[in-house]
């Protein structure tokens, strides 16, 4: 299985090579030359197996010979053995035809740690084997952050520093990052927003001296291996609603395209998967584009569902390369149009093309918090922002093929947002109890590139 770049430039590489690479040094983003397909018999046969299990078989064909199956089944094992609920991604029903996928009983509370426990775990094992260092540096807008913390803190091998947009994410979110006492683990407040912090961390994969300096990997959802983790529960979720002899569709809560992006996939390995459709709040970016075919930015509006408060969308240029034929060429001139004039218009044959995979939908403010105040009296589920907007635009796709939606994240997590809707503020689960009494540790840096760098060279040369 080789890797290749969407914008065309960067040498194809293995598994091992894309995942501890990150972002490719054209700037683009790695994607399979060439998807596997499961068959019919083989989907079938998912049925009834354990959630490691799934994960083995439908993770398999794309890591290579990076590990043995042996080594495979162990890291799996490992990555989902802190998680809360025996079937790791349990469902629930709603109302009629329509169910919560509920991707929050992992260390963190949030969809992230799939991946995140996954990656952790093929870090240390690549990185042991190969006897290297790195440094990881990522952006959150306030789930991707806490879940790689978690899982690289203490580890001999990794650096990990977290840029996040200070002021802009949860009480929890925040807490998750600043109170980890490992010293391989630093939280970066960053002065801006999201889209802020992720253009800065892919400045410094494009500074090359400083990339190969303190040898710099990523983790953000620019690195292949944090979708294709989120693949798995795509089948899982299909399977236990009788694919593949039905269809189903989902409905993605999404900012930075990565969730949604890992149905695609998985329908174009051969799920029945009806529809796709993409859920946005009030920084709606991703439903104008599909609506109109301009994909605009014109600022981030804080919300009430700050992991969603982005505007520019890294793994739409995953979709766009597909859309495109997989023409590098033409996705690095819309990805140029893009960081000079903050925009690109989709051709109309790229947007059918995405149309017919994907339909989309927003909620605003006030949508959202009446959706979470309707879902616990209707349908005995207290949802998080996130998930509740997901909810609410599954309301208009709902017909006679079954909707799952993804519930992304703990309302714990955003307790403030939903004791505003329902009176009740969630509590977070008794092992972070003590979350607020714990001491914090963070340091604050104004959004200059030259001023990031420097603080990661001098800590990790200290």
């Amino acid at each position: 299985m080789r890797y290749v770049s969407t914008r065309g430039q960067a040498p194809d590489l293995s598994f091992e090579e894309a995942m501890l690479t990150g972002l490719a040094r054209d700037g683009g983003l790695y994607v399979p030359a060439e998807l596997p397909v499961m068959a019919q018999g083989d989907i079938a046969a998912l049925a009834g197996l354990s959630y490691e299990e799934v994960a083995f078989r439908v993770m398999r064909p794309f890591i290579g010979d990076t590990f043995t199956d042996a080594e495979f089944h162990d890291i799996i094992v490992r990555a989902y053995a802190g998680f809360g609920h025996a079937a790791r991604a349990p469902l629930k029903q709603l109302q009629p035809n329509h169910f919560l996928l509920e991707l929050f009983h992992g260390p963190t509370l949030a969809f992230k740690d799939f991946a995140m426990q996954l990656i952790g775990q093929m870090f240390e094992a690549a990185l042991k084997r190969r006897g290297d260092r790195v440094t990881i540096v990522g952006a959150t807008s306030g789930d991707t952050g806490s879940a790689a913390m978690e899982a690289f803190r203490g580890l001999d091998a990794v650096d990990v520093f977290i840029m996040y947009p200070h002021g802009r994410v949860s009480d929890v979110q925040r807490r998750q990052m600043t109170t980890v006492a490992e010293a391989n683990a630093h939280a970066l407040a960053v002065t801006g927003d999201f889209d802020d912090c992720q253009a800065r961390l892919k400045d410094m994969f494009n500074h090359f001296e400083f990339r190969d300096g303190v040898r710099l990997a990523g983790v953000n959802s620019i690195n292949f291996a944090r979708v294709l983790a989120q693949i798995v529960y795509y089948f899982t979720a299909a399977v236990s609603l009788g694919a593949p002899h039905r269809a189903i569709s989902f409905c993605v809560p999404t900012g930075n395209f990565g969730d949604i992006f890992a149905g695609y996939l998985a329908k174009r390995m051969g799920l029945p998967i009806e529809k796709l459709v993409i859920a946005t709040n009030q920084n709606d970016i991703l439903h104008r584009a599909m609506s109109s075919g301009d994909y605009v930015t014109d600022g981030v509006t804080p919300s009430i569902s700050p992991s969603m408060d982005i505007q520019v969308s890294s793994n739409f240029e995953r979709a766009l390369f597909d859309a495109y034929g997989r023409d590098g060429g033409a996705v690095a001139q819309l990805m140029d149009e893009l960081k000079q004039g903050g925009g690109f218009h989709i051709s109309q044959g790229a947007l059918e093309r995405l149309r017919d995979d994907f339909a989309s939908g927003r909620a605003s403010e006030a949508e959202t918090s009446a959706m979470i105040a309707r879902a616990l009296p209707e349908m005995g589920e207290l949802l998080c922002p996130h998930s509740a907007i997901g909810v609410h635009v599954a309301q208009d796709h709902l017909g006679p093929t079954p909707m799952v939606t993804l519930a992304t994240a703990h309302p714990a997590k955003f307790p403030d947002a939903v004791e505003a809707a329902t009176g009740i503020r969630p509590a977070l689960p008794a092992r972070m109890a003590d979350l607020f009494d714990r001491p914090e540790r963070v340091t604050r840096v104004d959004n200059d590139l030259a001023a990031i760098e420097a603080l990661i060279t001098g800590e990790v040369f200290a």
